[in-house]
């Protein structure tokens, strides 16, 4: 198993010339979007549709009307201002995902930067949405598979590196790490994987101090109705499942 990080948005263009066929790619948008559609999952939403522009969600409930508009544009939840007179259901806090408002629902999202990865990626064998809410899980779908290639994706701010999802896909590095009756498995990690791994081992033993300092979680600390999705989505493990997308771009528990 080889195992590559993509650390920034910008480089996700060139997923576009890649053949994908042989690879997992594992997106990580800690704060928030994978976070907030892992919670969606767990409290009972029958799907999440990411799409990249505010656009494509409207065109999908002028079709299937029943359906929940989630997301956000710098931070907050989308406007009518924003899409042309519609004010979205949701917006980008998992604090909002509650199973009384999404148990059931299809919920078609678009954020600044999760959305846009996860539809990157969409030429590959398996496309999962991961966070440290539920990174065990992940490991373990990825281990039991044994993918050829790997490829952790950090969906970023803007064009830039967000420390939240390097730490995530370090950790998911180690986790991939396994042992077994005939010593330790040690996967080939690129010199991008190789960075990620070490960013983690420098944080892990207190990742959220670490994340604080971050320009996304700075960002939302500074902001009093989202200041507690820093601490949320931080949490390790506190969701077993997987969430996959299929080859109709809509994520389901896997």
């Amino acid at each position: 198993m080889k195992i590559e990080v993509i650390l920034t948005p910008s480089e996700l263009p060139t997923l576009a010339g890649r053949d994908l066929r042989d690879t997992v790619c594992i997106v990580f948008d800690v704060l928030r979007a994978t976070s907030t559609f892992v919670t969606a999952l767990h409290n009972g939403a029958n799907a999440i549709v990411p799409v990249s522009e505010i656009a494509e969600a409207l065109a999908f409930r002028e079709k299937q009307p029943d359906v929940l508009l989630g997301g956000e544009r710098d931070g907050v939840r989308i406007s009518a201002a924003q899409s042309g007179g519609v004010d979205f259901h949701l917006g980008n806090s998992p604090h909002e995902y509650t199973a009384g408002k999404v148990r059931g629902k299809i919920i078609v999202s678009t954020t600044t930067n999760g959305t846009r990865a996860l539809r990157a990626c969409a030429g590959a064998k398996t496309v999962l949405a991961a966070s440290f809410l539920n990174l065990s899980a992940t490991a373990e779908f990825v281990k039991k598979t044994q993918p050829v290639q790997v490829l952790l994706v950090c969906a970023g701010t803007r064009e830039n590196t967000a420390l939240e999802d390097v730490l995530a896909a370090g950790a998911m590095c180690e986790m991939l790490v396994t042992s077994g009756a005939h010593g330790v498995t040690r996967p080939t990690f690129s010199d991008s994987a190789e960075i990620a791994r070490r960013v983690y081992a420098q944080a892990h033993s207190d990742v959220a101090a670490a994340v604080r300092t971050s320009e996304n979680a700075r960002r939302l600390l500074a902001i009093p109705e989202l200041r507690d999705d820093v601490s949320f989505c931080l949490q390790q493990d506190i969701f077993p499942l997987v969430a996959k997308m299929g080859a109709d771009g809509t994520i389901r528990c896997g």
